[in-house]
C-alpha cells in the first residue's frame, strides 16, 4: 500500500504516454469500462499512481453561492483550493473530485498532526492537510479543499450547519459540474470554468468536515456520487442537547466565532444573533434545530455513503451516526460502515492499511466506475478488541430484534435485577442527582448500593451476548423539585482489554516513525507519524448511554416545570453501538441523574423516584429475547410464557448492507 516520490522525470514521461494511451482505449471500450479507464491510470482492477504529483496544477477558484450571508449587498464567493494531474489535463483527460469541505483549514488544523493549509506567493496551496492529494491526485483524481462561508479565504458567514454553510460546499459541486459561476481570484471578474472534470464528487471528512458532507448529500445535489462521513453530525441539535438537556454549556454562536476569520466576525454580527435567537439555552427544539436535522432529508440522499465513526466518541456521539444510518436505509442508500472502540478519531490512525486500501477502492468504484466488488462485501466492520475486527454482511445483522427487558427491584436499595421477568407493581427505586459524579463513578460501583444511581443487572451470562444498534429505556418517574435531568448507561461488567477511549489521544498513541501514503514534495509531506492503540484493562465499561430533560416529556419544543411528585414518562435513546457481552459477564443498566461532565445539571438536585413496573429497557439484541433467556439462567427460569411474549419486540428493518435496497 504504501506509495514513494518516484524521479520527477521518469513520473512525467510514464504519465504522459499512459493518458495517451486512455484517450484512444476510451474511444473503443463499453460506457462503464470507458469511464474506469478516462483517467489513463486504471491497471487490475485499481487506479495507479501513474500520475506526478510534484507537477499537479494547484490552483484557487472563488465560487459565486448566491446568497449575501453577510448583508454587504454583494454575493458571497467561496475559496476552493484544486490540485489535480497535470499530465491528465495536457491529454484531454477528465477526472473525479474527491471533496474536503472544511472550517478548520485556518484556525484548527486537519489530522492527528493538526495541518493547515499553506500557500505560495501567488496564492495557490502548497500544503494541503491529510494524505488525500498525495495518494489520490497520481491516480488520477483532483483534490479540493473547501473553504466553508465565512472561514479563511471565502466570504459570508458560518451559520452552523445552516443554508450559509451548507450552501458554500454545494456551490462548489455545482460549479464543478457547469451550474455556478467561478473565479480566479477573490474580486474579479473574469469567470473560469471546471471543464477537466467529470462532475463526479465524493465528498470525505471527520467531524464538521463529515458533518457538511451528510448535509449536502442531504440537498439532493446532483453530481455528488458518493460521502465518507467519519464521526460526522446528523442533527445539530443532537450535538448541543439530548431530549432536552444540554451537552455543553455554550451555544453555536460560541463555536462559528471560533472559526470565522477576523473580517467575518466584524461582518456576522446579525448573523450571531441569528444563531443566538434560534438556539435558545432551554433546550427546545425550534425551526432552527429543524433546519439542520439532515435525517429528515435523507429521501434525497443519491450518494452512497461510507459512515465510520468511534463507539466511543463522546465529541461526536453515536446517535448521530445510528439515526442517520436508520433514516438512509428507510430510503434505500447504498452504505457501509466501520465501528471502532475509539473516541473521537480517523481510521487512518487506528487502522491505517486497511483504511487507505478499502477508501481507494471505494472511491475507485463509485467515482471511476471500477468494477472491483466492493458494493457487494461485507456491509459492517467492527473493532472487537483493539485491533481484532468482526465482519457482517450487514448492520444490524439479521436476527437482531428490539427485546424489552424489565428493571426490577433487589433485595437491597438501590441493586436490581434486568431481565425478562416483569417488575412488581408498585415497587420503585429511587436515586438523588449529584452532579459531581459521572457515568465512571456509577459503573465502578454498579454492584455497591450508592445514593446518587441504581442499578439493574443480569446473572451471569452462560454464553455471550450481542447487542447491536440503538436501544431505549423508558422511564416513569417522579421529581422532588420543578426539573431533572437522567441519564442512562449500559454497561459490560467483567474483565476485558479496551482502547482507553478516556485517553488523551482517545485510543491511540503517537509513535515516533512515519509511513507515507502518496508522493511528497517539499512543501506537502506524504509521510505522517505512526499510531499504535492505547489500551487498558478494566473490570466494566461502559457500552452505549442516553440522556434526558424529564421537562420535555410531553414536548420537545416546549419543556416545563414538573410538578413535584407527580409522575412522568420518558423514553430515553440510547447511542448506538455494538458489544459482544462475553459469557461470564454481566449486562447492567444504571439509570441515575446528571452525567458529570457529559451533560449539564439541571438547575435543581432532585430526588428522582422510578416506578419500576412502568419502566423498561429496549435493547437491540441479536437473537432477540430467546439469546437472553438462554444466557441467563435465572431470567429463563423464572419467566412466565406472558413476561417471554412481552419482551419480543422486533426491531424495525432499518439497516442493511450496500446490496440490500429494502
Amino acid at each position: 500500500m504504501l506509495s514513494h516520490a518516484r524521479g520527477n522525470r521518469t513520473t512525467q514521461l510514464i504519465s504522459v504516454v499512459a493518458a495517451l494511451a486512455a484517450a484512444l482505449l476510451t474511444v473503443l471500450m463499453p460506457p462503464a469500462t470507458a469511464q474506469a479507464a478516462a483517467t489513463g491510470t486504471v491497471r487490475g482492477g485499481a487506479s495507479q499512481p501513474v500520475y506526478s504529483y510534484e507537477d499537479a496544477i494547484r490552483e484557487a477558484v472563488w465560487v459565486d453561492d448566491g446568497l449575501d450571508s453577510d448583508g454587504d449587498g454583494k454575493t458571497d464567493r467561496i475559496a476552493a483550493d484544486i490540485i489535480r494531474p497535470r499530465e491528465a489535463a495536457r491529454a484531454g483527460l477528465k477526472v473525479p473530485v474527491i471533496m474536503d469541505a472544511s472550517p478548520y483549514y485556518s484556525c484548527c488544523g486537519r489530522g492527528n498532526e493538526s495541518q493547515l493549509k499553506t500557500y505560495d506567493a501567488n496564492g495557490n496551496v502548497v500544503q494541503a492537510p491529510l494524505f488525500y492529494d498525495n495518494y489520490f491526485v497520481p491516480r488520477g483524481y483532483a483534490v479540493v479543499l473547501v473553504d466553508l462561508a465565512g472561514t479563511n479565504r471565502s466570504d459570508g458567514c458560518d451559520d452552523i450547519g445552516g443554508p450559509s454553510e451548507v450552501g458554500s460546499a454545494k456551490a462548489v459541486i455545482d460549479w464543478l459540474n457547469g451550474r455556478a459561476t467561478a473565479y480566479r481570484t477573490r474580486t474579479g471578474t473574469t469567470p473560469v470554468t471546471a471543464d477537466w472534470t467529470t462532475g463526479s464528487t465524493g465528498m470525505i471528512g471527520k467531524s464538521w468536515d463529515g458533518t457538511i458532507a451528510n448535509a449536502v448529500a442531504a440537498t439532493g445535489v446532483k453530481g455528488l456520487k458518493t460521502i465518507v462521513p467519519i464521526s460526522a453530525i446528523s442533527s445539530w441539535y443532537d450535538y448541543y442537547f439530548q431530549q432536552g438537556a444540554a451537552l455543553y454549556d455554550s451555544g453555536p454562536d460560541w463555536l462559528s466565532d471560533y472559526v470565522e476569520s477576523a473580517s467575518a466576525r466584524k461582518n456576522c454580527e446579525a448573523v450571531q444573533e441569528a444563531i443566538v435567537k434560534g438556539a435558545p439555552r432551554s433546550g427546545d427544539w425550534t425551526d432552527f434545530w429543524s433546519a439542520r436535522d439532515y435525517t429528515k432529508k435523507a429521501s434525497k440522499v443519491h450518494a452512497s455513503v461510507f459512515a465510520v465513526h468511534g463507539m466511543q466518541d463522546l465529541n461526536v456521539r453515536t446517535k448521530h451516526f445510528g439515526q442517520w444510518w436508520d433514516a438512509l436505509a428507510k430510503n434505500g442508500v447504498q452504505r457501509k460502515v466501520w465501528l471502532s472502540q475509539t473516541g473521537h478519531v480517523d481510521p487512518f490512525d487506528y487502522r491505517r492499511t486497511q483504511w487507505v486500501d478499502t477508501l481507494h477502492r471505494w472511491f475507485d468504484h463509485y467515482l471511476l466506475g471500477v468494477r472491483n466488488g466492493i458494493d457487494h462485501e461485507a456491509g459492517a466492520d467492527v473493532e472487537r478488541s483493539p485491533g481484532q475486527w468482526t465482519r457482517d454482511a450487514r448492520w444490524e445483522p439479521h436476527g437482531t430484534a428490539q427485546t424489552r427487558l424489565s428493571l426490577r427491584a433487589g433485595a437491597t436499595a438501590g441493586l436490581g435485577t434486568l431481565g425478562l421477568k416483569a417488575a412488581k407493581p408498585g415497587s420503585t427505586e429511587s436515586f438523588t442527582d449529584d452532579p459531581s459524579l459521572w457515568e465512571e463513578d456509577w459503573a465502578a460501583a454498579a454492584d455497591t448500593a450508592t445514593p446518587a444511581k441504581t442499578a439493574f443487572t443480569t446473572g451471569t451470562l452462560t454464553k455471550d451476548l450481542r447487542l447491536s444498534g440503538s436501544g431505549t429505556v423508558t422511564l416513569t418517574a417522579s421529581s422532588s423539585t420543578a426539573s431533572a435531568h437522567l441519564s442512562a448507561v449500559v454497561v459490560d461488567l467483567g474483565p476485558q482489554t479496551i482502547r482507553d477511549y478516556l485517553g488523551a489521544k482517545e485510543g491511540i498513541v503517537n509513535l515516533t516513525t512515519r509511513s507515507c501514503y502518496g508522493e511528497s514534495t517539499a512543501g506537502d509531506s506524504a509521510c505522517f507519524l505512526d499510531t499504535a492503540a492505547d489500551s487498558e484493562t478494566v473490570d466494566h465499561q461502559v457500552v452505549s448511554r442516553g440522556w434526558a430533560d424529564l421537562g420535555h416529556s410531553a414536548s420537545l419544543r416546549h419543556g416545563t416545570a414538573l410538578t413535584p411528585g407527580k409522575k412522568y414518562t420518558i423514553t430515553i435513546q440510547l447511542a448506538a453501538t455494538d458489544h459482544v457481552f462475553p459469557a461470564g459477564h454481566r449486562l447492567a443498566l444504571i439509570v441515575a441523574g446528571t452525567d458529570g461532565g457529559l451533560i449539564e445539571p439541571a438547575d435543581t438536585t432532585p430526588a428522582v423516584t422510578v416506578d419500576l413496573a412502568r419502566s423498561s429497557a429496549g435493547l437491540p439484541l441479536v437473537g432477540g429475547h430467546g439469546a437472553l433467556a438462554t444466557t441467563t439462567a435465572t431470567a429463563a427460569a423464572t419467566a412466565t410464557a406472558e413476561d417471554l411474549t412481552a419482551s419480543l419486540a422486533p426491531a424495525p428493518h432499518l439497516f442493511g448492507g450496500l446490496d440490500d435496497q429494502s
